[in-house]
């Protein structure tokens, strides 16, 4: 259930790769509803902060920036099969992409603000959220979805989603799940998510 809180409520979306996160917080969006990223907060630091970039060349024991950009797919093959070296990479990340939120949210006028993360239970971000929604999909379209977004094999997308969190986990610990297969219809859930958060925040104020 949605945590006492202080300030503005904080929705957090999470699922898996593939499930239509950003698909689903660009219909919140329309709504009025500001959306912070975590994944793409965390490519630009990965790619502009200095001691963050010496920092992941020392983790990985090489250099995998190209002309100072980030070479992702050495980097994907390094961590998706190294646990280890995962979470090393997160726990450099992860906290800094925190402040930004923080920041971010204080800059906010809406009701409520959302945090799209696809780690969310994992990376500990669900800690800074009152109340969390889940997007999933069924496992073969999450596949065709990502392979024809990045461009990547189908053993690939299988390996970073083997790395991740199952849904069923993910479900167990969320306020709402959202199903966005090619069968249902997002807009209707959506909407009902957005109705009873903002009745949510009228009774408590």
């Amino acid at each position: 259930m949605i945590k006492i809180r202080e300030k503005r409520l904080k929705l957090g979306v999470t699922g898996g790769i593939g499930s239509g996160k950003t698909s689903v917080c660009r219909v919140f969006n329309v709504l009025g509803i500001p959306v912070f990223s975590a994944d793409s907060k965390a490519r630009k630091i990965m790619e502009s902060d200095e001691s963050v970039i010496r920092r992941i060349n020392s983790i990985s024991g090489k250099d995998i920036y190209n002309n100072g950009i980030l070479n992702r797919m050495e980097l994907a093959s390094l961590i998706f099969n190294d646990n280890t070296l995962l979470k090393k990479i997160n726990s450099l990340v992860h906290p800094i992409v925190f402040n930004h939120f923080r920041l971010w949210e204080k800059e906010q006028t809406a009701p409520y603000v959302i945090l799209e993360a696809a780690i969310l239970f994992e990376s500990g971000a669900s800690d800074l959220v009152d109340t969390v929604a889940t997007v999933v999909a069924p496992l073969e379209e999450r596949v065709k979805r990502v392979i024809k977004r990045n461009n990547l094999s189908k053993e690939q997308v299988l390996e970073r989603i083997r790395v991740q969190m199952d849904d069923d986990e993910r479900i167990k610990l969320s306020d709402y799940v959202i199903n966005n297969s090619e069968n249902d219809m997002i807009i209707p859930a959506i909407l009902q998510i957005h109705d009873e958060i903002l009745r949510d925040i009228k009774i408590s104020t």
